[in-house]
């Protein structure tokens, strides 16, 4: 079993470093008995999430089908039975360990499965029930592991934060999610600007954004921004050892949309990327910054 527990552990953090640059790097931030769990998270997500998007050559019928059955797998291991999948291992001893929330799980592969059937969103409440599961949940899982001074009070500057990088991919993907066939900019936000959907597409063909699309990503980076702002005040109640990590990730995924604005809020024209040497400066900075030292996350104008 022991075995088997290790290679899960490798299995997941082998999926961090080749999808996850961002968020690996900040990981490598934390006390090093902590990493594996993190990496266990990321996997669980980014498999699920990858039966969903990358399974292009399958129907969605058969793609929901394969959801399901992964999903029953993972259950059943969460209730004792044996975990099939070599993932799986790594993720069920995780949550053992930190006592995680089942329903945390649950949300979210409500909302993979959200993902094979709907590709849009009327307005943006719809759009949070949405990241409820596919975001929020993930910082109230990763604060068990992260820890805090005041658990409860964590709790919501964790779901903000989760919605505040959700939203920064977003954002940055909606040439990727297009192509998907999805759009996650709701529809009455778009209405609002004057955008339809067959502007994205336009803009994606010419991979140059209109001025009416640039009004619209500029205030859709505004809406995250006010989810950073929130989140901010979390950062300061976790655990000294883990402060750095979230730290280097809040200002990388930022970052993100620090170069959206810099391209005038053309999403189209090239993926927004934050370079490698800013990457490595603000690591570096995040471990010498002393715990305790408040979050400044102010929302653009």
């Amino acid at each position: 079993m022991e075995i088997d527990l290790a290679a899960a552990y490798e299995r997941c953090r082998g999926i961090h470093k080749r999808h996850g640059r961002t968020y690996y790097l900040a990981t490598r931030l934390l006390p090093a008995w902590k990493r594996r769990h993190v990496h266990a998270l990321y996997g669980f997500a980014r498999y699920a999430d990858e039966i969903v998007d990358s399974t292009d050559d399958l129907r969605p019928a058969a793609r929901a089908a394969r959801l399901t059955a992964w999903s029953e797998g993972f259950l059943a291991g969460l209730a004792g039975g044996p975990a099939e999948d070599p993932l799986l291992p790594a993720v069920l001893h995780t949550i053992a360990v930190f006592d995680l929330d089942h329903a945390d799980f649950a949300s979210f592969l409500r909302s993979m499965a959200m993902d094979l059937t709907i590709t849009s969103y009327a307005t943006y409440d719809d759009l949070l029930d949405y990241m409820e599961g596919s975001a929020a949940v993930i910082g109230t899982m990763m604060l068990p592991i992260l820890g805090s001074s005041d658990p409860v009070a964590a709790r919501e500057p964790a779901r903000q934060l989760g919605f505040a990088f959700q939203l920064t991919n977003f954002i940055r993907d909606v040439a990727e999610d297009l192509d998907r066939g999805r759009t996650y900019l709701p529809d009455d936000h778009l209405a609002e600007f004057g955008v339809t959907r067959d502007d994205l597409r336009a803009a994606r063909a010419q991979r140059r954004s209109s001025p009416r699309i640039r009004s619209l990503i500029r205030a859709a980076v505004a809406r995250a921004d006010e989810h950073y702002a929130a989140a901010a005040p979390g950062v300061t109640l976790l655990l000294p050892g883990s402060q750095a990590c979230l730290r280097t990730a809040f200002q990388l995924y930022r970052g993100i949309l620090d170069e959206v604005v810099a391209a005038d809020y053309d999403v189209f024209a090239r993926r927004a990327t934050v370079p490698a040497p800013r990457r490595a400066r603000v690591a570096a900075r995040s471990m010498l910054t002393r715990a305790g030292t408040p979050m400044v996350a102010s929302v653009r104008g």
